[in-house]
């Protein structure tokens, strides 16, 4: 009866899992420790929970894996109930970065009498958005054009070229994030040193920590498309991947031409 039932309509009925409870533990665990840890407590128990959150996604994520490739559970159905899931996380992410925004925009619409009435704060010396931020944003751009080339070849069973254009993705989003890293280091300015540099780092860091997550997802892709798991009719973890990558890139088009180079214009135009 219930391999009749399961037969009988294009929707995945997931078997019960331990991971959602674990991952749960391990979530309490790490939000307890980081709150002791910055009480000057030990970092064991941060520590802890962090692993067992990152086991549970590592074993989670198998699972998932193993259901859409081996035991066919991922439909055409299944395939578009992911793709409105991903969506709307992508929305939510929208909606995170909208936060960063606000809070520079309005610092710099309305700056305070504390920093002086002007924006950036009298003593700032922002960076040259035609330099590193500039390169960063062509890298990322590139990066853009190798991931759609990777899903493109993917769709038409080019798996050696689509492993050719992700070895290149992986290889330009870990570029950004040295370039980045090396602009942090030689800032003129920094996180505590007031409300530009809080608003810029969290911004920008933020958008560097999505892009060492996209790095790893895409990684993981290129993996899975060397093993030969993505099919011209059942690539969703690539596509996905490929979604999250564009998300970022046009954040970071959003952050070069307001943070980098509106800033930097109305620092001129003080």
């Amino acid at each position: 009866m219930a391999d009749t039932h399961a037969k009988g309509h294009d929707y995945h009925l997931v078997d019960p899992s331990p991971w959602p409870a674990v991952g749960a533990i391990g979530a309490f665990a790490m939000a307890l420790g980081g709150v002791w840890w910055m009480h000057e407590g030990p970092p064991w128990i941060l520590i802890i929970g962090f692993l067992i959150v990152l086991y549970t996604m590592m074993v989670w994520w198998r699972d998932v894996i193993r259901e859409a490739k081996d035991e066919g559970h991922h439909t055409a159905v299944v395939q578009l109930h992911l793709r409105f899931g991903m969506i709307m996380f992508i929305a939510s992410e929208v909606m995170f970065f909208m936060a960063w925004f606000w809070a520079y925009f309005n610092a710099a619409f309305y700056p305070s009498a504390a920093i002086g009435g002007t924006w950036p704060p009298e003593g700032i010396q922002t960076f040259d958005p035609w330099h590193l931020p500039l390169i960063n944003t062509l890298i990322l751009l590139t990066s853009s054009t190798t991931v759609t080339w990777a899903h493109h070849a993917v769709r038409e069973g080019n798996t050696k070229s689509a492993v050719q254009a992700l070895i290149v993705t992986v290889a330009l989003g870990a570029v950004f994030t040295c370039v980045q890293a090396y602009e942090y280091a030689n800032a003129a300015f920094t996180f505590t040193g007031g409300i530009y540099g809080s608003t810029f780092f969290m911004a920008t860091g933020f958008h560097g920590l999505h892009v060492l997550i996209g790095t790893i997802f895409l990684f993981v892709c290129l993996i899975r498309t060397s093993r030969e798991h993505f099919k011209p009719e059942h690539h969703f973890g690539l596509e996905a991947a490929a979604w999250y990558w564009h998300f970022v890139d046009v954040v970071w088009l959003f952050l070069f031409c307001f943070i980098y180079v509106w800033g930097a214009g109305t620092l001129a135009a003080h």
